[in-house]
């Protein structure tokens, strides 16, 4: 039976013992304080959050930011956002790889200071795990809509 087993594991691919390197739940809600690092510009966060690869592609490729980019621009953000939301989260799951897919709503401030506008965008998150922690990947990102200043 030992023989057996052993010869039923051995033929298995890697990919079939795998696990997601965070409960889905627990991702999506680290996904959400990914969203507030980006809105405060939390330094600490985000460099234990993003993996050394980090690539983020925006609407239409108009840029492209490493984890070193990322980074820079958080330690001296140019605008702290009103706020940064996500909705209509959907995971998908592929051994320990999990692409978060997605709604990301900005609400950013207009140079009154009393009104803003928001912007949304469809995103996609990947998140992998490196040395037994969940890391994000790689993220694109797709305006869909956009409001007048309210």
């Amino acid at each position: 039976m030992k023989k057996l087993m052993l010869y039923a594991l051995s033929v298995l691919p890697l990919s079939a013992l795998a696990a997601p390197c965070l409960p889905t739940d627990a991702l999506i809600a680290r996904d959400s304080q990914y969203e507030e690092a980006l809105r405060v510009g939390d330094v600490p966060f985000l460099r234990d959050l993003l993996a050394d690869e980090y690539v983020w592609v925006h609407t239409l490729g108009s840029q492209i930011e490493t984890k070193a980019a990322i980074l820079a621009r958080s330690e001296k953000p140019a605008t702290i956002y009103k706020a940064r939301t996500t909705s209509e989260v959907h995971a998908h799951v592929q051994g320990d790889t999990v692409v978060l897919r997605g709604l990301s709503t900005v609400d950013q401030w207009n140079k009154d200071g009393k009104t803003f506008r928001s912007n949304r965008y469809q995103f996609l998150r990947t998140y992998v795990n490196v040395g037994g922690a969940c890391k994000l990947l790689a993220v694109q990102t797709m305006k869909v809509w956009s409001s007048e200043a309210k």
